[in-house]
C-alpha cells in the first residue's frame, strides 16, 4: 500500500434522463428538489451507491445494504463484535475497523454497540462528499399506476382483492454536479491509501453500474464525465472551493427545456498548475 501524499479533489456530472434519482420518504418519494425547484442527491444516497460499488469491486465494506449483505450478519453490532472480539483499547478499536473495512477508512464510521464494553469510538474519514445538485431546476412528472394486491388466493366464493392506484414520479431530464475531496491528514489517520483512491475514483466512474431498479431503469443514470484534480501537496495547491469553482456547467437556453447533455455547456477554467484527469463516466 502506497500512503497518499497529495489532496484529491473530485467532480462528477450526472444526467438523469426520466428517473428519481433520489427519492424523498417524506414527500410521497418524489425526487428531492429545493425550493427553488433544483434537484438534490443527497451525500447519504451518493456514499451508499459508492459502497455498493466497493463490494461489487471485491472489497470489504461494513455499512451493507440488506439485499447486499456478503457476510451473513445480520446487524452492524454483529459485523463488529465478529472483528473486535472484546477489543477495549479505542485506539486499536479504530485501527482494526480501518484495515479490515475499506469504507471505514474511506468515509469514517461512530462504533457505539454493547459489545465494544461501553465505549463510543469515532473513525474520521477522509473523503467528503458533497449533496449533487442539478444545474438547473429540474422538471418533475408524476404517473398514476395501479398496483396489485391480490398476493393471496382468496377463499373459494370471497371477492378478489381489487388492484390499488399509485403515483410514480420522476424527474424529466436533469444534469447534476457532485462535488468531493480527499484529506491527506485524515488519509494518514485511517491508513487510506493511494491504492484505496483509485477504487474511489473507479467507483464514481461507474456509480450507477448494478443500481437499475423501476424508479432507475438502466440507462436512465449516468456519470457523463468524471474530473479529478491531485495536487502537489498535502494541504492542495489551492481550496477545494476555488477548485470545484472552476468547472462551470450552464443550460445554453436558460428559456428552454433540457432534454440532453447537449443542452449545457461544460467550461474549465485552468488553475495554474494544476490540471485534472478527466474520464468518461458509464
Amino acid at each position: 500500500m502506497t500512503n497518499l501524499q497529495n489532496k484529491i479533489d473530485f467532480a462528477a456530472i450526472i444526467s438523469v434522463n426520466r428517473a428519481n434519482a433520489n427519492g424523498d420518504p417524506l414527500n410521497g418519494n418524489r425526487p428531492r428538489t429545493d425550493y427553488n425547484g433544483f434537484g438534490e442527491i443527497s451525500d447519504v444516497c451518493i456514499k451508499r451507491k459508492i459502497r455498493n460499488r466497493m463490494q461489487d469491486l471485491g472489497q470489504r465494506v461494513f455499512v451493507q445494504s440488506e439485499d447486499r449483505c456478503d457476510d451473513g450478519f445480520g446487524s452492524l453490532s454483529e459485523r463488529a463484535s465478529s472483528v473486535m472480539k472484546g477489543t477495549k483499547d479505542r485506539e486499536l478499536y479504530a485501527e482494526t475497523a480501518c484495515k479490515t473495512w475499506l469504507d471505514v477508512r474511506t468515509f469514517g464510521q461512530v462504533f457505539a454497540f454493547k459489545d465494544a464494553k461501553g465505549m463510543s469510538v469515532g473513525v474520521r474519514g477522509p473523503v467528503s462528499v458533497h449533496q449533487a445538485v442539478s444545474v438547473s431546476p429540474v422538471e418533475v412528472e408524476s404517473l398514476q399506476i395501479t398496483k396489485s394486491v391480490n398476493g393471496e388466493k382468496g377463499e373459494k366464493g370471497a371477492n378478489r382483492t381489487s388492484d390499488t392506484m399509485g403515483m410514480k414520479h420522476f424527474v424529466r431530464f436533469g444534469v447534476y454536479l457532485l462535488k468531493g475531496s480527499i484529506n491527506v491528514q485524515l488519509a494518514e489517520k485511517t491508513g487510506f491509501s493511494c491504492e484505496d483512491a483509485q477504487i474511489v475514483k473507479e467507483c464514481l466512474r461507474t456509480l450507477f453500474v448494478n443500481d437499475a431498479s423501476s424508479a432507475r431503469p438502466e440507462g436512465s443514470m449516468e456519470v457523463a464525465r468524471l474530473y479529478w484534480w491531485e495536487h502537489n501537496c498535502k494541504d492542495g495547491q489551492y481550496s477545494s472551493a476555488k477548485v470545484h469553482r472552476s468547472l462551470k456547467v450552464a443550460q445554453k437556453d436558460p428559456g428552454g427545456v433540457p432534454e440532453s447533455l447537449e443542452d449545457y455547456t461544460i467550461t474549465l477554467e485552468p488553475l495554474e498548475g494544476l490540471e485534472p484527469e478527466i474520464i468518461d463516466g458509464i
